[in-house]
């Protein structure tokens, strides 16, 4: 008998070789990162965003910044090998709060607000080579809430 498959692996055989495949690839970095930079980097820096390999990072002081700056390509090389793909090519250090990452969710504003025609058709080309009817509708959902609630 067959082991039953966790959810992130029945995700990422759904997606290979589709756009999402992406997106659930970088998100890897969220769930490394506290491991990758370690206890004391985790509690004054978080990644905020990843965008074309270059991930920020919001540090909670100038000092931290400045350390930050000194250790940028360790950080990279230890994100991408726990990552097991080169994504991280550089990092973006910004102020910002430090909050640590934790499991829990943390309450958010509502900030919601109507989708553009050119975001409507995003999603939808997006979704499009999703075969499965539902599977598609609950990911064009989840892509239209992310967008509704960016300012």
């Amino acid at each position: 008998m067959h082991r039953p498959l966790a959810i992130a692996e029945l995700l990422a055989a759904s997606f290979r070789g589709k756009p999402a495949e992406k997106r659930l690839e970088e998100a890897k970095i969220w769930l490394v990162w506290n491991a990758a930079v370690g206890k004391q980097i985790a509690s004054k820096a978080r990644p905020v965003s990843f965008r074309d390999g270059i991930l920020t990072v919001a540090v909670s002081s100038a000092p931290w910044m400045q350390q930050l700056t000194f250790l940028k390509q360790g950080i990279i090389d230890k994100l991408n090998s726990r990552i097991g793909a080169e994504l991280v090519r550089d990092i973006y250090l910004k102020a910002g709060q430090s909050q640590p990452l934790t499991s829990e969710p943390q309450p958010r504003k509502k900030t919601e607000r109507n989708l553009t025609d050119a975001e409507i058709r995003r999603i939808h080309e997006q979704t499009a080579a999703i075969s499965d009817p539902e599977l598609r509708a609950a990911f064009a959902k989840l892509l239209e809430k992310q967008l509704s609630d960016l300012r």
